[in-house]
């Protein structure tokens, strides 16, 4: 028989209201006990609410990632003019365009095979199993068969199985960095309740999904599984985020487009003059497909892909993986990172940076957290000595040398608090045999200390750890050079002050001896700490990664502005904002709290908080989100640093997202486009040098394709302004286009940075790739190339040659122009004689090899027939190699008009929206 459950949620209380109740509340909303479900809840329970697991994204296979490689205007254009050759018959033509898209599209396909799985990941995160009570009895079960109402146990080393409303803890503290970005672990506590709008990292009595206990133990009421856990909102908001388009796919829409109309405008006209002139229709057509042919572009495709390709490959030697080839240049076009603090821009684990010992200036303490290395900058070694000895034995954590390496486990407080030792000279295996422990009483957030209780001979001293104004309250007296004094609890509280608003974590550390000596240790308890010693105030913080600070000054260099997105307190973010250099005062701090209010005012009111803040703490996932959307709405292009799940719906809205590859979750890393191998914030800047010569590279590529295109556009309108018959048979200009400049285009792909990338401000957001600079290039050779030959055919027609004479003569002028032309495309300003032939030998040899192969074609009997062909003497490409060096000769002059206005104009303001 059935047993039907009364509704727990949505009747009696929502899931996301169970911190704001009591526990008895909660059990009796959820209609369970501590005694746990009863069998048959479970089943009925189930199939209400479903298995505790987020749901499955199928990955898109093989063939579905090969066809999104046709997703482009510009590869519309190419399958329009390949319809148009098919129509005519044109088999060749039509062929040769199939080729090249078919060889881009398979290049595409390897690189992007195995793209984001990022709702899998987040499953990845669930535990495997789980120990719950169940009709009073407990029982070890899989996660994913969790619901509502069951009881689950926890301890140090589990990960929550699902949300869980705590109804028993004891000293339980869990690491939650993965949905806050907090460090430190938090201290939970069931019997505390938290405001109904309380932000996710407040909530003390719920322990979340995904989660890691670091310390103690406790009880849970499931209160949400699956996709109503705080991870599974992150989940839904990955899936139903918009993922911004990377900057060059935006900029190749517009200049495909404007290809598209610019082709299309073309042959209506040129068509349109010769049915005028009486020419047959068929005639009409062949030179309307010539038109397109020689207008399209059609190695680009590849091109843009190949240089993609060899950025990420650079890239990948600087630690840095491209998921998918369009990230390699957006990083590079980014006006604005949004980083995550923890584990991007600091190391994600805390270290003693300042001590402050009662009635003395403070001290500060160098090297990392987890190691004793650096030095404590103190001449007060007695007092030194008794506030570190305090801190090893108070301790529950682990550091020692093991196999040539510094090791550590435990809680990172104890952990930093042992490498502080160390530092001052102590080992915590030689005090605990000197003092051992007898006693101890766990920290909790109730109580919110930590103590322990050692046998010193025939005495019993305490030692304390935990909140200012816990420990002070327990002390009459504190340690100074001059001995034991009367405690100053107002310059102590100063010291406290003073410490945490430079954005340390302050803890207070105490001792002193008890008259226990004749009492059971195990009636150790709070209330026999009293009458102790105050020894001082420890400074922590989650210190920055030793290239942080440089790295985010050469981001500044090159005119990319510079945020930090956290969960942690603003104070703590302001004062790493402050050593980093890119915030100074509170007005640049916006709060999550800040971020809710707004929000609910409109987008226009949200982008206005956002565009001068530089700091964003205590901010939730969902908020992450919510900035970065209003800064593309501002107008920037976003990059977005994280390593945790609460990154995940940023780095995937952004238009480039960067994961950190240790240790970052699998999250993270499935939701970017960019890893870094090394978690090193300085690879970023990497990442953005090489992108901008991916960049700069395919401007290169488009230049000597777009100029060549142009030239034989004008060709064939002079021609037909002119009379003259058509220039150039269709597949004569596929061979121009796909063959021989087809091998130089590649090669120009490879060529090496020129420098001075990162002193560079980034490009405007609204720059389109063919700029007022390309442009004019473009002008400039495509005029010489059109004109010489054209000159050259009407030439070589009024002294009788034949029409295949001299179209032959005609494009050997054209191969050797674009063999030049692709010299020239290598620096955009620079002269080429300042650039050696060999520093891109793959072009250097290209080019050679596309001049040898169509001189091999003239002599190749059936590829003769087929591209018209006709072989000429030495003497006649001699001639011909004169005239095309008139295109070097122009393009050198008009390289030096360029550098000589660019020197006379002021350096450009740094790049804004």
């Amino acid at each position: 028989m059935a047993h039907p459950i009364p509704v727990p949620v949505g009747d009696r209380v929502r899931f996301e209201d169970a911190h704001a109740l009591t526990v008895a509340q909660v059990a009796e909303a959820f209609d369970t006990s501590p005694a746990g479900l009863e069998p048959h809840q479970i089943a009925v329970r189930l199939e209400r609410y479903g298995r505790n697991e987020l749901p499955r994204t199928k990955p898109p296979g093989v063939l579905a990632v090969f066809l999104r490689q046709f997703l482009s205007p510009l590869v519309y254009v190419l399958l329009a003019a390949t319809a148009v050759s098919v129509a005519m018959r044109d088999w060749t033509d039509a062929g040769f365009i199939l080729v090249v898209l078919t060889a881009n599209a398979i290049i595409g396909t390897a690189q992007e095979f195995g793209a984001e799985r990022s709702a899998d990941a987040l499953r990845a995160l669930a535990v495997a199993k789980a120990y719950v009570v169940r009709g009073g009895e407990e029982h070890e079960v899989p996660s994913e068969e969790l619901v509502p109402g069951d009881v689950v146990l926890l301890e140090a080393g589990n990960k929550v199985p699902a949300d869980l409303r705590l109804i028993a803890s004891s000293g339980l503290e869990a690491d939650e960095s993965l949905l806050t970005g907090e460090s430190l672990a938090v201290g939970k506590s069931a019997g505390q309740r938290v405001a109904g709008d309380g932000p996710v990292g407040d909530r003390v009595n719920i322990a979340f999904a995904g989660t890691l206990i670091t310390r103690g133990r406790g009880r849970g009421l499931v209160v949400a599984t699956g996709l109503r856990t705080q991870i599974g909102h992150i989940a839904t908001s990955i899936a139903v985020a918009d993922t911004a388009k990377p900057p060059l796919l935006i900029r190749m829409d517009r200049f495909s487009k404007k290809i598209a109309l610019a082709v299309g405008a073309a042959v209506v006209v040129l068509g349109a003059v010769a049915l005028g002139r009486g020419a047959m229709p068929a005639d009409v057509f062949m030179l309307s497909v010539a038109l397109a042919v020689a207008a399209i572009p059609e190695g680009l495709p590849v091109a843009l892909t190949v240089a993609l390709a060899i950025g990420a490959r650079r890239i990948g030697a600087r630690k840095v993986i491209a998921r998918r080839l369009v990230a390699v240049e957006a990083l590079g076009s980014c006006t604005f990172i949004a980083s995550d603090k923890t584990g991007t821009l600091t190391v994600n684990e805390l270290a003693v940076r300042r001590l402050a010992l009662p009635a003395r200036p403070a001290c500060e303490v160098t090297g990392p957290g987890t190691a004793p290395e650096g030095t404590i900058d103190s001449p007060e070694g007695a007092l030194l000595a008794r506030l570190a000895t305090a801190a090893a034995l108070c301790n529950d954590g682990f550091l020692g040398h093991r196999d040539g390496a510094w090791t550590h486990h435990g809680d990172s407080v104890d952990v930093a608090l042992l490498a502080l030792a160390a530092k001052a000279g102590l080992n915590q295996v030689t005090l605990e045999a000197e003092t051992p422990r007898i006693a101890e009483i766990p920290f909790d957030p109730d109580h919110r200390f930590a103590a322990t209780l050692h046998r010193a001979g025939e005495t019993r001293r305490a030692h304390v750890k935990g909140a200012g104004e816990k420990v002070l309250a327990m002390c009459s007296r504190m340690a100074t050079p001059d001995g034991d004094v009367a405690l100053d609890r107002v310059a102590l509280e100063q010291q406290a002050n003073g410490l945490a608003a430079d954005g340390f974590r302050v803890l207070a550390v105490a001792s002193g001896d008890l008259l226990l000596q004749d009492r059971d240790p195990s009636s150790f308890g709070p209330a026999d700490l009293e009458g102790l010693v105050f020894l001082g105030f420890i400074g922590m913080i989650d210190p920055l990664r030793p290239e942080a600070k440089a790295s985010v000054q050469a981001c500044q260099g090159a005119g990319i502005q510079v945020a930090m997105v956290t969960g942690d307190h603003p104070i703590t973010a302001l004062a790493i904002a402050r050593e980093l250099g890119f915030a100074q005062s509170e007005a640049q701090v916006v709060t999550g709290a800040q971020l809710a209010r707004v929000a609910a005012q409109g987008n226009g009111a949200l982008d206005e908080l956002v565009r001068e803040a530089r700091v964003f703490a205590r901010v939730e996932p969902n908020q992450k989100l919510q900035i970065v959307q209003a800064l593309i709405r501002l107008g920037h292009f976003v990059a977005v640093t994280g390593d945790g799940a609460n990154d995940a719906p940023a780095l995937r809205a952004a238009h480039i997202g960067v994961a950190m590859g240790e240790r970052g979750t699998d999250v993270a890393r499935e939701s970017s486009e960019l890893i870094l191998t090394d978690d090193n914030f300085a690879s970023i800047v990497a990442g953005v040098e090489e992108g901008r010569v991916a960049y700069a590279n395919v401007r290169k590529v488009i230049f000597l394709l777009i100029s060549s295109g142009a030239a034989e556009v004008l060709l064939f309108v002079l021609t037909t302004a002119a009379g003259l018959p058509a220039p150039l048979w269709p597949v004569q200009l596929l061979w121009l286009n796909l063959v021989t400049n087809g091998i130089q285009d590649v090669a120009l792909a490879f060529e090496p940075a020129e420098g001075g990338e990162l002193k560079r401000p980034p490009r405007s957001p609204r720059e389109p790739i063919f700029n007022r600079l390309m442009i004019e290039r473009t002008v400039v050779s495509a005029s010489v190339m059109a004109l010489v030959a054209f000159f050259s055919y009407r030439w070589m027609l009024e002294q009788g040659w034949t029409q295949a004479a001299a179209q032959n003569g005609v494009l050997l002028l054209l191969v050797l122009f674009e063999n030049i032309q692709a010299g020239n495309s290598r620096s955009e300003t620079g002269s080429l004689f300042a650039l050696s032939p060999v520093r891109n030998r793959i072009l250097f040899f290209g080019t050679v090899a596309a001049q040898l192969l169509h001189v091999a074609a003239i002599y190749t009997p059936g590829l003769r027939v087929v591209l018209h062909l006709e072989p000429v003497s030495l003497e006649q490409w001699g001639i011909t190699l004169a005239l095309a060096l008139t295109l070097f000769t122009a393009s050198e002059v008009h390289k030096v008009v360029l550098r000589a206005r660019q020197q006379a104009q002021p350096k450009s303001e740094e790049t804004k929206p």
